[in-house]
Formats: C-alpha cells, sequence, structure tokens
C-alpha cells in the first residue's frame, strides 16, 4: 500500500490527538486504536496504488463507529495540515483536484 497515505493519516490522527487529548510524546489508547485501523484498512484496500481518497472511494470499507471518529479527525486535522505539513498538504489537495477533473471530462 501507499506509504505516503499512511503517514498523512498517522500525521492528521497525531495533530488530533494533541489537540484534543493533551497528549505531548506518545498516542491515547483511541487515538492509537484509530490509527492502528486506519493503516489496517489501507493495507487491505483494493485499489493499492491507484486508491482515491477515502472521500471519494465507492466503497466504505469503515465501520459506522470508526467512520465517526475519523471525520472527527478530519474535520479537526485538515485545515491545520497547511500549517504543519504543508507539502503532504498540497499533494493531497492536488490528488483531489486530478480526481474531479479526470471525472468531469
Amino acid at each position: 500500500m501507499n506509504a505516503k497515505d499512511k503517514q498523512i493519516i498517522i500525521k492528521m490522527i497525531t495533530l488530533y490527538c494533541r489537540g484534543k487529548h493533551k497528549q505531548t510524546n506518545v498516542l491515547c489508547a483511541e487515538c492509537e486504536e484509530l490509527t492502528r485501523y486506519a493503516v489496517d484498512r489501507l493495507d487491505r484496500c483494493c485499489f493499492g496504488e491507484d486508491k482515491p481518497t477515502c472521500k471519494a472511494c465507492i466503497i466504505h470499507c469503515y465501520s459506522p463507529k470508526m467512520k465517526d471518529k475519523m471525520r472527527s479527525v478530519m474535520r479537526f486535522s485538515g485545515p491545520r495540515m497547511i500549517f504543519i505539513h504543508p507539502i503532504y498538504t498540497l499533494k493531497h489537495l492536488y490528488k483531489e483536484y486530478k480526481r474531479h477533473n479526470k471525472n468531469n471530462i
């Protein structure tokens, strides 16, 4: 699976845990569980390297509980990522842009 996607999701969950749960060096148990779950989902993704962003995916592999947790992480971390990890964020936005324009042609 794409190691970059794993790095991004780990960074987003870490940012969320620091901001919401006030953790500094290690993730809390809840965020650690979410990280393991997300990485496992990425490892099992049937699209492999051609994986779309989860928001645009036609297969919803997250359980409803984990999907809600991940949505909270994305809402909190997404806007902050541009300031903390601008390169990752710009690459993600470009991937979304390419996918959107490909579907409109």
